[in-house]
């Protein structure tokens, strides 16, 4: 969790970050645990940076859409109480990450790291497209490529079809012998995490081999899928990519720039102007100022006014 304050015309301030992800339960995003950790960032910011309180909260939260009922609950009045706010946005972290890459403009965004999910708006209406799971979908992701990189390693392994020397050579380097993999693997929790690690390999060996070459290729295909699958339908819209897989560089982009100009050719690529964080602060001082136009949306996207104090 990252956490930053402002107000229009000023920068924000320095980020203050929690590295410990917040629980999900029955509930689903745990509200309690969500607070316990913000709540003392938003003081201290806001003490630092010389506010007295804070009028608005943008929360930007993963898996909000379907694990978000107790925060939509709860979050809002919370906040009130606590922190004296006003208005609570309500966005998933995909929303955020649009407006981060693209602004309050129509489009298309992937963002792409551990998962993959694509966004899209006509700022009428949002559309989503996969951000399912590793188990599910995140088809072109990181856990998806480094998943898809280890099974041509074990392929290797075993003498089958499809199998990648390179990469049963980078898998052995980084996770010893084979045969120990699924046990170092499947008890997890951070599973996904693991996975996405090998993402990096597999683009260091795609420079030379052709399975690793093909497997960047097919994470290609999916990216522009989910892409054409949001992005609108008329007008000229904008598409872009970002996340962590921006950093594997021409192996990934340079088939990727290929699928999307197949797939839409309408739209026009363009590199992400920030991140979530960037997209939150740009919800927050549109917000404050009157200038908030994106759509509205029950599950991914939300303005709620309390009373404060």
């Amino acid at each position: 969790m990252r956490a930053v304050v402002g107000v229009p015309g000023r920068e924000p301030s320095v980020p203050r970050e929690s590295r410990e992800p917040v629980r999900t339960g029955t509930r689903g995003i745990d509200p309690g645990h969500l607070l316990a950790q913000l709540l003392p960032m938003a003081r201290g910011l806001t003490g630092e940076y010389g506010l007295d309180r804070v009028v608005a909260v943008v929360v930007g939260a993963a898996g909000l859409a379907s694990l978000g009922d107790a925060l939509r609950a709860e979050l809002p009045g919370a906040l009130a109480r606590e922190l004296g706010v006003g208005t609570v946005v309500l966005a998933a972290d995909a929303v955020t990450a649009y407006v981060g890459a693209l602004g309050p403009r129509p489009g298309a965004v992937v963002a792409a790291g551990t998962g993959l999910i694509a966004t899209g708006t006509d700022l009428t209406g949002w559309r989503r497209a996969d951000g399912w799971g590793h188990l599910l979908g995140d088809s072109g992701g990181g856990a998806w490529i480094g998943r898809a990189g280890l099974e041509a390693a074990l392929r290797a392994f075993d003498g089958r079809d499809g199998g990648s020397a390179a990469l049963r050579a980078c898998a052995e380097e980084r996770f010893g012998p084979l045969p120990g993999l699924p046990g170092l693997l499947y008890p997890r929790t951070d599973r996904p995490a693991v996975l996405a690690s090998f993402a990096p390999q597999v683009a260091d060996c795609a420079v030379h081999d052709p399975v690793a070459a093909g497997i960047l290729r097919a994470a290609a295909r999916h990216i522009a899928e989910s892409a054409a699958a949001v992005c609108p339908t008329s007008g000229e819209p904008r598409v872009a990519l970002t996340g962590g897989l921006t950093h594997l560089g021409d192996p990934l982009l340079a088939p990727l720039a290929e699928e999307l100009a197949r797939r839409l050719p309408r739209a026009e690529q363009v590199p992400a102007e920030g991140d979530p964080l960037h997209g939150a602060v740009r919800v927050a001082s549109d917000l404050v100022s009157g200038r908030l136009t994106l759509p509205s949306d029950e599950r991914m996207f939300s303005v709620v006014h309390t009373k404060g104090d």
